[in-house]
């Protein structure tokens, strides 16, 4: 896999093509407007052409309903709805196949990252196909920084991936590398299944600082015991689909 770790670095003039940015919401009736101006704000400079593609994983709240919202009012939004709850893998695999445009973002939908950190991952292409957020101070409970850590090892020991924050939601790809991928993961473990399956393909990966803010509204569900639960199902299930993957085959 080539990857690059990087400084921040310096914002550039460069646009993209065109950009679809997907927005994994569950519950965040709070954030989802607030998110979606966000980027709408800021777009522009950063791409020729752009979408913005909430999707509602089983809310339980507004969600839905401000989202499709947005979509009547505002040009060039649109909405995935999962009439049940499909985890977080499986609203990453929603977005991922409602993107149209050459360069797909993916964001997490709870408010924690700023659409102007688009200012350090653009200027890494087209050097590199994939270019991956690294916080540089999570904001996020003690607790579950250190469970990100002990996961990020784990997966770097198993995957030989080089990459120092696996599960970072801010992730910008050359979407040719992403929109015809077999993921399987429905829960925390897409985030690893996704960078295994691009540096598979030859993508060339850098990864980049970027800024992490509090959650100012709706809760976390990834230190939940169900959560914790599938995404090891999942890790060692994708560990062994690799390992038989790359067996000798008797003629």
């Amino acid at each position: 896999m080539s990857e690059a770790l990087s400084a921040r670095p310096e914002p550039s003039q460069r646009r993209l093509p065109g950009l679809s940015v997907f927005l994994p919401c569950h519950n965040e009736e709070e954030n989802v407007t607030r998110v979606v101006d966000n980027f709408r704000s800021q777009l522009d400079r950063f791409a020729l052409q752009h979408e913005i593609i909430i999707v509602n994983d089983g809310s339980r709240d507004r969600t839905g309903q401000l989202a499709d919202a947005l979509a009547a009012s505002v040009p060039g939004i649109k909405v995935v709805h999962h009439p049940v709850n499909r985890g977080y893998g499986g609203a990453v695999i929603s977005g991922i196949r409602a993107a149209t445009l050459p360069y797909v973002l993916l964001c997490d939908g709870d408010g924690q990252f700023d659409a102007g950190e688009l200012d350090h991952l653009v200027p890494m292409v087209p050097q590199y196909d994939v270019v991956v957020g690294r916080r540089v101070r999570r904001a996020d409970r003690l607790i579950r920084r250190l469970n990100g850590k002990a996961w990020t090892a784990l997966v770097r020991m198993l995957f030989k991936i080089r990459i120092t924050d696996i599960d970072c939601g801010f992730k910008l790809f050359k979407r040719e590398f992403i929109r015809d991928l077999d993921l399987r993961a429905r829960g925390a473990m897409i985030s690893t299944e996704l960078m295994v399956k691009v540096a598979a393909r030859g993508a060339r990966i850098a990864e980049v600082e970027v800024g992490h803010l509090p959650r100012l509204a709706g809760e976390q569900s990834g230190a939940s015991p169900k959560v914790i639960i599938r995404a090891f199902m999942e890790l060692f299930r994708l560990y062994g689909d690799l390992r038989a993957s790359r067996a000798p085959r008797e003629d």
